[in-house]
């Protein structure tokens, strides 16, 4: 399998993370210390400066700190998705071609002989009950509380799948209109656990060791005969897309 990974995107978002997560820290502490600064000569400037200071520096550090914390959970965190899908494939077809950070929402996208598919991960780790498009997190008050905190809400996996398969799609119009793109849930942390009665969407685990795995299901999904995509498909798409 061929591995395409948007890399600058990948570094840059890291890096915007970090800073992120550093600013969320100075900037309160620069915020004290100029209130400090200002209210050691009193002064009517001085006690409209400790008035506004906070009204400005409070709320800053709050988006800082929600911006680091998501950009962590999604660019930082551990496992790396894209590290744990290629590791979890390993073996398919040598035909198939793993994309990651290109096509948003589509993070993931795989050409595989089977057919094409774009992949929309989570990396929770905590109990999950899914009832067709209704996803019920298994955690208690506090649990839920520390989750906020964490900004590791589950969220409509589901509905973010069906959209980033509408976007691939879009995008294979013309190059490919015979080929049906399928929405993918993969989770990359083993610890989740998931009950699933019904969902419209397969869920799937990226560690091969697992039931339910992307590569299980890459090999069950042949006897669909699914349409893929000709090399020469996949050149003119490389071509539309990733030129320069």
């Amino acid at each position: 399998m061929r591995v395409v990974t948007n890399t600058k995107l990948a570094k840059r978002n890291r890096q915007i993370a970090q800073y992120g997560f550093f600013a969320s820290f100075l900037i309160p502490i620069g915020g004290l210390l100029l209130m400090n600064q200002e209210t050691a000569v009193p002064s009517s400037d001085n006690l409209l400066v400790g008035l506004i200071v906070p009204f400005l520096v409070l709320p800053l550090a709050y988006v800082l700190i929600i911006l680091s914390v998501r950009m962590s959970n999604l660019w930082v965190r551990e496992p790396r998705p894209e590290t744990v899908i290629e590791a979890g494939l390993k073996g398919i077809s040598n035909k198939s071609v793993l994309y990651n950070y290109f096509f948003f929402p589509a993070r993931h996208v795989l050409f595989t002989p089977q057919g094409v598919f774009a992949m929309t991960t989570r990396f929770q780790d905590g109990s999950y009950t899914v009832n067709g498009t209704k996803w019920v997190t298994n955690k208690s008050l506090i649990g839920r509380l520390l989750g906020l905190l964490r900004m590791d809400m589950i969220g409509d996996p589901t509905r973010d799948a069906e959209r980033a398969a509408e976007r691939v799609q879009k995008i294979l119009a013309d190059i490919a209109p015979d080929v049906t793109v399928q929405p993918l849930i993969v989770f990359v942390d083993p610890r989740v656990q998931i009950q699933v009665t019904d969902s419209p969407v397969p869920i799937l685990h990226a560690n091969p060791k697992m039931a339910q795995s992307l590569k299980d299901y890459m090999k069950d999904i042949t006897k669909q005969k699914l349409t893929g995509l000709t090399q020469e498909q996949i050149e003119a798409f490389e071509q539309a897309n990733l030129a320069g």
